[in-house]
């Protein structure tokens, strides 16, 4: 039997990370074994979907690389196709009309619970004859769900589930309005659409055995249900928008790359021995449903961080550089005057979490800055440092060729002639050309910078340390 799985989201909000996890673990199962991938839209809820968050979904999926082999399809519509599968039930006499008054099923419900009894429905209009019917007055239709016995079933993730057939009520298939309801479009579309695995999170436990009792009734086979745990906050409670970002393309424009978004969703609840990195190739040849964890996850975004700086770090810088000029433009970062933003990509990788955090930090290699980080200048902008300034100002302006090696030697000869450590002369020149105490090696840094920059800001930094001077 050939592979289809589906993600099926509802478009009510964004892509948020549960979603994109079930969607990542059902399309690397699809591309293991040659399947099909379906995107469904379950928009029945028409008073809460958007074209919006439809759009929302699409970007998210797009963004990570979930490329689905059949869809989008939506489920609006097939109307007419539930409605045609809920006739047969009717025929076959496995669904009913069911009259009852909202009056009536509360004032039920109440005294089920007055009586510590779990609500369900009571069968009431299951029992009617035709001659008690009349369809031309409101009503719901409702399955008929077995009485006796139980169902069951082998989850991939949390092995042998069972309910007894009493624990279940007659569910409701169609709205008085004739509109079908989640759990019976569900079976309708994933038995259409030859659905051979179900992966979901493990809040649809109590919705699988309902679904599987419609397709026997059918005479239809179940597909294959996993059910992924929750994903939990750094605090242990379930994750929610508290706890930052939880939709994927807050991701995105918080600057983290998309492999290392799909690197640490898969190991959000499952795991490879103790590997940690894994390519697109290893998480379609390794991934496994039934090595799902049984238990929740928790999400660590220190470790998110440490993914997306591996990825910096390791992936062809071309291709981070097209990952990053999304946050350039965002940011409105002139980069035409200065040093190509690739070879500063290599400088900071070490240096920050996301491209995001990169790009606020590259400025200084573009545009001068109007003031120095108050601290640092305190600090290292007093007037001793205005002899070291002045010396290696000197030697630098001297370099007829402008490399690390020569700019590090430059400053190097400043300690030695100077006689004084080398936070004398690499502190305050640090500072002066970049305007904070923190950048990458200096010699690295000056180099990008440029001379003619460089030799402009100790000039600058030298004038700033003498008006200090001249107003003490």
């Amino acid at each position: 039997m050939s592979v289809v799985t589906r993600f099926a989201p509802s478009p009510t909000g964004y892509l948020h990370v549960g979603g994109a996890r079930t969607a990542l673990y059902s399309w690397l199962h699809a591309q293991k074994h040659n399947g099909e991938f379906v995107l469904r839209v379950e928009d029945t809820d028409r008073e809460r979907s958007t074209d919006a968050a439809v759009q929302a979904i699409i970007d998210g999926m797009n963004w990570l690389g979930l490329e689905h082999t059949q869809g989008p399809i939506f489920q609006t519509d097939r109307f007419d196709r539930y409605t045609q599968v809920t006739q047969q039930l009717l025929t076959e006499g496995k669904a009913y009309r069911c009259y009852c008054s909202k009056e009536r099923l509360e004032a039920l419900r109440e005294q089920q619970m007055a009586d510590k009894q779990k609500p369900r429905y009571d069968g009431k209009c299951r029992r009617l004859s035709e001659s008690e019917q009349d369809q031309n007055q409101p009503h719901v239709i409702r399955f008929a769900n077995p009485q006796e016995g139980s169902v069951s079933w082998d989850d991939a993730v949390k092995g042998t589930i069972t309910f007894a057939n009493q624990e279940l009520d007659d569910l409701i298939i169609a709205r008085t309005d004739g509109s079908p309801t989640y759990n019976f479009t569900v079976v309708v579309d994933d038995w259409d659409m030859k659905i051979t695995q179900v992966i979901r999170g493990d809040d649809h436990v109590n919705n699988t055995p309902r679904q599987i009792n419609i397709f026997q009734a059918l005479g239809a086979t179940p597909p294959e249900y996993a059910h992924v745990p929750m994903i939990l906050g750094d605090d242990g409670k379930k994750l929610s928008k508290r706890h930052g970002a939880v939709s994927v393309m807050q991701f995105r424009d918080n600057g983290y790359l998309r492999q290392a978004v799909l690197n640490y969703l898969i190991r959000l609840g499952w795991s490879h021995g103790d590997q940690e990195i894994f390519t697109l190739e290893e998480m379609k040849s390794l991934f496994d449903i039934h090595d799902i964890n049984r238990a929740a996850s928790a999400f660590n975004t220190e470790k998110l961080n440490w993914l997306n700086q591996h990825y910096m770090k390791t992936l062809p810088v071309e291709e981070v550089t097209k990952e990053l000029q999304w946050h350039i433009d965002h940011q409105q970062l002139d980069v035409s005057n200065g040093p190509a933003i690739e070879r500063l990509i290599p400088v900071f990788a070490d240096r920050v979490n996301t491209l995001s955090e990169l790009v606020n930090s590259v400025g200084y290699f573009y545009h001068d800055f109007e003031s120095y980080d108050e601290k640092a200048a305190k600090k290292h902008l007093r007037p001793v440092a205005k002899e070291p300034l002045m010396h290696v100002q000197s030697k630098l302006s001297g370099l007829t060729d402008w490399q690390p090696e020569t700019i590090q030697q430059a400053i190097d000869d400043t300690v030695s002639e100077l006689s004084i450590g080398m936070g004398k002369v690499g502190m305050p020149l640090r500072v002066a050309v970049t305007g904070a105490g923190q950048s990458p090696n200096l010699d690295t840094t000056l180099h990008l910078i440029g001379q003619q920059r460089t030799l402009e800001r100790i000039a600058k930094a030298i004038e700033f340390i003498e008006q200090r001077e001249a107003q003490q």
